[in-house]
């Protein structure tokens, strides 16, 4: 029987708007993505079969996830967030949900386009062969990086995926990406304990790729592509320095074990 007694989550509403189909779920974190997510939520309903798709909206204020335009996408649950916290809280709320419908595991993917969703299916494979934490790589062979601005490509490659990778025991190669999956057995270990207040901004994915390793999971990676618009300004919630440095120090806190329960 799950235990979830303990579970601190932020406030948050549910609407259902179709019955549960599948033994994994596609979390799509999102705020104010306008046409971004509409797009991939039409590309990811076109695909031959995916993951019951579970949007964990931050508060969106723009009518792109209007439930009409949802149910049209076959998107099985949207969840708003309507308590305090980011993106962390956000994953929270979404993944309690699924542990609590029953899902074998979870498959996360950022809501701004970038990522390109053919790669689901590869992280459902993954899951099914038993694997408990699945890191997407566009610098993995096969993967494709397109137009990474220059200082995100080195923070990533020359000091985030170094450092977590050295605190995991595991190499990885894209430690910023959300493009990812974990089992649900992994998200239930008592080790682990994703459910706490303390991740509040980005902390639960450098956290969760960290203790993965640490805890002798099965870990692996897989060849995606993400790509940023040519042209236009990269869309993305870490802009200026100060919000690089508090990803910097929060990635810091991950590999030094500051969030082990």
């Amino acid at each position: 029987m799950l235990n979830d007694s303990g579970w601190q989550l932020p406030a948050s509403e549910t609407l259902e708007l179709a019955p549960k189909r599948h033994k994994y779920a596609l979390v799509i974190p999102v705020i104010n993505e306008g046409q971004r997510i509409r797009g991939q939520l039409q590309r990811i309903a076109a695909l031959p079969d995916h993951p019951d798709t579970i949007i964990a909206d931050g508060g969106s204020t723009d009518g792109s996830l209007d439930p009409e335009f949802l149910t049209q996408q076959g998107v099985r649950t949207r969840l708003t967030k309507t308590g305090p916290g980011k993106l962390s809280a956000q994953l929270r709320m979404a993944y309690a949900y699924c542990l609590r419908q029953g899902y074998d595991g979870i498959v996360t993917i950022d809501g701004n386009g970038k990522d390109g969703v053919e790669a689901i299916a590869g992280f459902v494979a993954r899951l099914d062969a038993g694997d408990d934490y699945v890191q997407g790589s566009r610098y993995a062979q096969g993967g494709q990086a397109v137009n990474t601005p220059l200082d995100r490509a080195f923070a990533n490659r020359m000091i985030h995926a170094p450092m977590l990778s050295l605190a995991s025991r595991k190499k990885l190669t894209d430690t910023t990406n959300g493009f990812r999956a974990y089992s649900a057995r992994y998200l239930l270990d008592p080790r682990v304990a994703p459910f706490r207040d303390v991740f509040n901004r980005y902390e639960l994915l450098f956290y969760l790729t960290v203790r993965a390793g640490q805890l002798g999971y099965k870990v692996s990676e897989i060849p995606v592509t993400r790509a940023y618009p040519s042209g236009e300004k990269p869309p993305t919630k870490i802009n200026g320095w100060n919000a690089r440095l508090a990803v910097l120090g929060q990635t810091i806190a991950a590999a030094t074990g500051k969030f082990a329960p």
